[in-house]
């Protein structure tokens, strides 16, 4: 019978803030995150198969789990063949008050302004009249 290896979940005082930032660097991470800190419960990651429009390989995929979850952001639990995800923000918060909210928030109002300028850029375009001289 093949053994799990254990997931690797640093403690909240080995957590860093350059780890932090570094982890959230990324475009797909950060919105993977901003996902599992929104959700009420523990997210499945097939919930992020596609991250803001883009399909992502279920191997990618693992990779940005693995950079959240040793970057001390998420807690992962096997159940079964699924690994569900929650946020450690609770524990980060204690430790760094403010960090993780500011980043959470800054990266919604981004997306927010991304999702806007594509909705204006998809509309058609009236056509331009001049008057000849």
């Amino acid at each position: 019978m093949e053994t799990v290896r254990p997931l690797f979940h640093p403690s909240v005082q080995d957590v860093t803030v350059e780890g932090i930032l570094h982890a959230l660097a990324d475009p797909v991470r950060v919105a993977i995150y901003a996902g599992i800190v929104g959700a009420e419960c523990s997210q499945n990651c097939s919930s992020f198969l596609k991250v803001s429009d883009k399909a992502i390989p279920k191997s990618t995929l693992s990779q940005h789990f693995k950079a959240l979850r040793e970057a001390g952001l998420i807690r992962g639990e096997r159940r079964g063949v699924e690994m569900h995800n929650t946020s450690r923000c609770a524990e980060i918060e204690q430790r760094f008050p403010g960090l993780i909210m500011a980043i959470v928030n800054a990266h919604n109002i981004q997306f927010v302004g991304k999702q806007k300028v594509k909705r204006l850029g998809s509309r058609p375009r009236r056509p331009v009249i001049s008057a000849g001289i």
